[in-house]
């Protein structure tokens, strides 16, 4: 009961984080149509500059500075390179941000070094939330998730709720209509590209304190966050959300449990069949724990292509 508990606690945390980081790249790609390979930089840029800031204005300062830094260099981007290849179709994209990324990537390394920077939980916010099983939780992991909890109602209602989000959803279906009606299309494709890279870069700020900021964190959780966004469906607020949360569980299970694959092929009746093919069967789950997303994404696009709650064309 207790491994049941903290599990599921665990996953349902990671999952949580992997929403505030897929959720931007989601809007991206939802209202804008490109595949932002540097999103998962935009993490790291907000952790890195949160960690800066915070020597400076504190914590809470960090926290808040840092994802609009993050979003104004977004529309910098999308105004001054995004918006130059996006007539040329995603692989022009792709090989742009890309670069981005690698840009950066050595970018922080140059300022920071190569290791990981000293970027701490607060004394007020580093205490455990309760104790279970002799375990005390620690707080601040229950503070993650209720900032992504934050997330997707603050965009769910601006998107279906406002002004703004019946602009943003004009000009994601008919571009041309809204231009029509005195809307400047640009403009708005440049603030949801600023907002994703925000979003993004509040998931660094706060994520960041917990787990560690280091150059690499980009490179560890970027093919997650795509596989997350194909899972739930492309520009599918939602589908992220449940995508995250079973991949999160999933990989929290898989880490602690000691179950081979063929005692989980067991579970289905198919124990015999998995102990006679030996070789690949004999590994524990904990060991290949790391493949679990993608071949939930493998069987998710042979089930329904588009993806849990993408729509179809």
């Amino acid at each position: 009961m207790e491994f049941f508990f903290i599990s599921t606690l665990n996953g349902v945390i990671y999952g949580l984080l992997l929403f505030m980081v897929s959720a931007g790249l989601s809007l991206i790609f939802g209202m804008m149509g490109v595949l932002n390979f540097a999103h998962a930089s935009f993490y790291m840029l907000g952790a890195y500059l949160a960690y800066a800031l915070s020597s400076v204005f504190g914590f809470w300062g960090g926290i808040l500075l840092a994802p609009i830094l993050v979003g104004l260099l977004g529309m910098v981007i999308e105004r001054g390179l995004l918006r130059k290849v996006h007539a040329h179709g995603h692989a022009h994209e792709l090989l742009l941000t890309f670069g981005l990324a690698m840009i950066i990537a050595e970018t922080i390394k140059l300022f920071f070094g190569d290791f990981p920077v000293n970027y701490q939980i607060p004394t007020e916010l580093r205490f455990s939330a309760f104790t279970v099983y002799g375990t005390n939780y620690p707080f601040y992991r229950l503070f993650i998730g209720f900032v992504a909890v934050m997330m997707f109602i603050g965009l769910w209602l601006l998107l279906s709720r406002t002004r703004i989000g019946i602009v943003v959803r004009a000009a994601e279906r008919l571009p041309a209509m809204a231009e029509a009606l005195g809307h400047n299309i640009p403009v708005v494709f440049m603030g949801v590209f600023g907002a994703g890279a925000a979003l993004a870069g509040l998931a660094g700020a706060v994520a960041g304190a917990f787990y560690p900021t280091n150059p690499n964190m980009a490179a560890e959780l970027g093919v997650i966050v795509f596989v997350v966004v194909v899972v739930g469906g492309l520009g599918s607020l939602k589908g992220s959300l449940v995508a995250s949360l079973l991949i999160g569980l999933f990989s929290s299970f898989a880490v602690g449990l000691d179950w081979s694959l063929a005692q989980l092929f067991g579970l289905f009746g198919l124990g015999e069949w998995a102990q006679s093919v030996g070789g690949l069967m004999t590994l524990e789950l904990s060991s290949v724990s790391g493949t679990i997303p993608f071949a939930l994404m493998l069987i998710v696009l042979l089930v329904r292509p588009a993806g849990l709650m993408g729509e179809r064309n």
